[in-house]
């Protein structure tokens, strides 16, 4: 599913945001993505969408070279891979409906999209995303009159309706009550069970990193330090990683 080699990604204001990575991620891996702010956790998530381009090495996601993609070719790419934001990214003045559709937009062509003319199976298909996050009922409500909990259980709606192979998360959770983590991680964790959908999920809570994920990736200053089960992420070790300092490691 996800191949990198000597991936690595120097920001144009001299940053070096990742470093030598290399990592290989299996089909239907559920995956936590740890480390401190600033560690390279969200570059790498937009690395494997191509929101971000390697400046060395590569990253394939499917068989695909993600850094060679353009114009229509990352379009088709896109829609196979589902990108959940920490702030929802979700168009308030439409219903929760209309949002999930905006999933399908990748499907349809450029006319049809603009004009909204979606098919009969694709509101099928966002209502019943709708109905297994929960949120049936909410259909036709506003974004902006549904809570933050439920606003990101929309956007996971929006991203399961692109019926994508990949689903990335990016700290899902940062911007809600802590008592929803658990809510919003089961949702993603479901998924990932009753569809075998490869999910990528950065985490700034270590408990619910080993309380959900099988594997661990662990960053620190653009690199890779740890990559294991996460049953191996001792206290110890999750200290070290914490601490911010490579010598630490």
């Amino acid at each position: 599913m996800i191949e990198a080699k000597g991936l690595g990604v120097v920001f144009p204001n001299g940053t070096e945001a990742l470093q030598d990575i290399n990592v290989t991620i299996d089909d239907g891996e559920f995956v936590a993505v740890i480390g401190l702010s600033g560690a390279g956790k969200s570059t790498f998530l937009r690395t494997l969408n191509g929101l971000v381009r390697p400046t060395s090495g590569s990253v394939r996601v499917g068989g695909v070279e993600v850094g060679n993609l353009s114009g229509r070719s990352l379009s088709r790419f896109r829609r196979t891979v589902g990108f959940i934001f920490q702030q929802f990214n979700l168009v308030t003045r439409l219903t929760a409906l209309e949002n999930v559709l905006h999933g399908r937009l990748g499907y349809l062509p450029t006319w049809r999209g603009l004009l909204g003319l979606y098919g009969e199976g694709d509101y099928e298909l966002a209502a019943g995303y709708l109905r297994e996050v929960g949120l049936s009922g909410k259909e036709n409500v506003r974004v902006d009159n549904l809570s933050g909990g439920q606003q990101q259980r929309v956007a996971i709606a929006r991203a399961m309706a692109q019926q994508p192979q990949l689903v990335l998360a990016d700290e899902p959770m940062a911007s809600l009550d802590p008592r929803l983590s658990d809510v919003i991680l089961g949702l993603l964790k479901s998924y990932n069970e009753a569809r075998g959908v490869t999910v990528l999920v950065n985490i700034h809570v270590l408990e619910l990193a080993r309380r959900y994920a099988r594997r661990v990736l662990a960053f620190n200053q653009g690199r890779l330090v740890f990559d294991g089960p996460a049953e191996s992420l001792t206290d110890e070790l999750a200290e070290r990683i914490y601490a911010g300092s490579l010598e630490a490691l």
